[in-house]
């Protein structure tokens, strides 16, 4: 693979007792490039180009407000805003768009046009999904290669439904004959069990608001919803 590979940070997810490793690569990565978002490369022009184009998604603002480092989310925020009010006074200055074709259709209007592409880009998702794909890529690259890292995926506690369908995806492109259909079967065990071991505390955390069941004990439900969560929306609940 002429691309890197990043089988420390794969292997180490794997072996967390976690309820999707795949989740948990990401929630680093992303606070990975959070911290560099925020880090000294926000004094570079380069990068401060890139997040002038690029923006950021109403999540990541939260998070880089978050940070701390209100100098760097100014110096950002301020140059953003003046790439954006330069644009957006262009563009206005065309007006709508004219009327086009035999039946004189209206089409949008150049400024709705970019703010639309501006508000589906975010610097730091663009940095984490390009990251995140490499992971996929070795997850792959060492099921072939390693069978220790095979038994890692079968002994795993499952993952959220949006990674599983990833892997599932992946895996009809990257493998093979025996060793796809041994690949399919792991996550799918591994996905079902996991699915249904939480799906049971979630019942049991409901369970425990019967007045009957008040001396009962939680059992493994304590944290059943913030497990839940991370099961059905790709996300880690902090």
């Amino acid at each position: 693979m002429a691309e890197q590979l990043y089988t420390i940070p794969v292997h180490d997810a794997f072996a967390e007792d976690c309820e999707c490793p795949l989740c948990l690569m990401h929630r680093d990565l992303e606070q990975s490039a959070i911290e560099f978002t925020m880090g000294p490369s926000y004094m570079e022009d380069d990068n401060r180009e890139v997040t002038d184009k690029l923006g950021f998604c109403t999540r990541h603002l939260e998070k880089l407000y978050g940070n701390k480092n209100r100098l760097g989310l100014a110096l950002m925020l301020k140059t953003h805003t003046d790439k954006t009010i330069r644009d957006i006074k262009e563009l206005a200055a065309k007006g709508p768009a004219g009327k086009s074709g035999f039946l004189k259709k209206s089409t949008e209007a150049p400024v709705i046009d970019y703010i639309k592409e501006l508000e589906a880009s975010c610097f730091v998702c663009q940095r984490v999904e390009r990251l995140f794909a490499r992971y996929i890529d070795t997850i792959f690259h060492m099921w072939k290669k390693e069978e220790e890292f095979k038994q890692s995926v079968k002994e795993c506690k499952g993952f959220c439904t949006l990674h599983y369908g990833m892997l599932y995806k992946g895996a009809l492109k990257e493998l093979s004959g025996a060793s796809q259909e041994e690949f399919l079967s792991a996550i799918n065990e591994a996905y079902i069990a996991g699915m249904e071991r939480v799906n049971g505390d979630v019942s049991w955390f409901i369970d425990k608001f019967d007045y009957r069941n008040q001396d009962a004990p939680w059992k493994n439900s304590k944290d059943a919803l913030p497990r839940a969560l991370i099961k059905v929306g790709h996300t880690i609940v902090e």
